[in-house]
């Protein structure tokens, strides 16, 4: 049977870098690759080999022509896409000694956010086996409540997947904290980084969050933490696994490639386009070591550059620090 695609509905980035080559005097030289998280995911899906259809506003200016041309690039399905007449979303980043990206954000009245109940239908994400969505396009008026009310239509037959993505630069963290017990409701899996716990819910332990949102109504959580791995929990049933030994460059798109990573792994078992019924907690750390693969190699390059299926075979499947 072919496997159901997967649609991803959200935002495309330009992120912006100083350029290695020395500008004029008086001169910033940027350099600018495709990205947002969405559009991260979206890349990495269709690079692994899983069907996947982006459902985003893109701009028709000289950023928008650059995320069509790199999502059509990596086998990504743009027919959901709309043309839109806003300008593009611009972050600007900068890094610390880590490879840890900071972003500066110029998103006011940008193409991403404007969604109308129209555009939401036309895109069809209730045909997918998955729905994913997250970040800032889920607390960004006017688009964020009609994409909640596409999440709610699209569970009828799809599994619906957040990553909130907190940017605390651009949206104050209170508005997710919000809005969580809601994302929990409508989302069958919840994956965020150690950053967006501290941010959603300062203070408490991995394990304190997951009981938390699996009683607001989540059945899957991942919580990746960086060079430790990552903690899932089904239903309660934890499961810990470790992050491969990477020599960093950056970690710009990290945590969406481990989301690509994991959903590209339950659908190729077969346990997207419900409720996870089915779904086994070995099946879990399946998907998780899998998806920590695929980070590690984004960790590897410089951007968010996820890889394509072939490149997985240069990183260990197991390794632990």
């Amino acid at each position: 049977m072919a496997q159901r695609p997967i649609a991803v509905l959200g935002e495309c980035v330009a992120d912006a870098f100083a350029d290695a080559l020395q500008p004029r005097p008086g001169e910033l030289a940027l350099r600018v690759l495709p990205g947002g998280g969405p559009a991260n995911t979206a890349v990495a899906l269709a690079r692994l080999g899983t069907p996947t259809r982006f459902l985003g506003r893109i701009s028709s200016d000289a950023f928008g022509a650059l995320f069509r041309g790199h999502l059509a690039s990596s086998g990504v399905d743009l027919s959901g896409a709309v043309a839109a007449r806003e300008p593009s979303t611009l972050a600007i980043a900068t890094f610390d000694a880590h490879g840890q990206a900071q972003y500066s954000f110029h998103a006011e009245a940008t193409a991403d956010w404007r969604w109308t109940a129209a555009e939401l239908a036309a895109a069809r994400p209730e045909d997918a086996a998955c729905l994913h969505t997250g970040s800032l396009a889920l607390v960004r008026a006017p688009g964020d409540e009609r994409i909640e009310e596409a999440l709610l239509r699209a569970r009828s037959g799809a599994t619906v997947s957040i990553d909130p993505n907190v940017r605390p630069l651009l949206v104050d963290p209170a508005v997710y904290r919000q809005r969580l017990s809601r994302w929990c409701e409508l989302a069958d899996i919840l994956r965020l980084s150690s950053d967006d716990l501290e941010l959603l819910m300062p203070g408490a332990t991995p394990e304190h969050a997951c009981d938390a949102w699996h009683l607001a109504g989540v059945r899957l959580v991942v919580i990746t933490l960086g060079s430790r791995g990552a903690l899932a929990s089904l239903d309660g049933v934890r499961v810990l696994v470790p992050a491969p030994l990477t020599e960093v460059v950056d970690t710009i798109g990290a945590g969406d490639s481990f989301t690509a990573g994991l959903l590209h792994r339950l659908s190729l078992a077969g346990r997207l386009g419900g409720r996870l019924e089915q779904l086994t907690a070995d099946e879990v750390a399946d998907a998780c070591r899998y998806a920590a693969r695929v980070a590690a190699f984004t960790c590897s390059v410089a951007g968010p550059n996820p890889p394509w299926a072939h490149q997985l075979e240069s990183v260990p499947a197991t390794a632990s620090r």
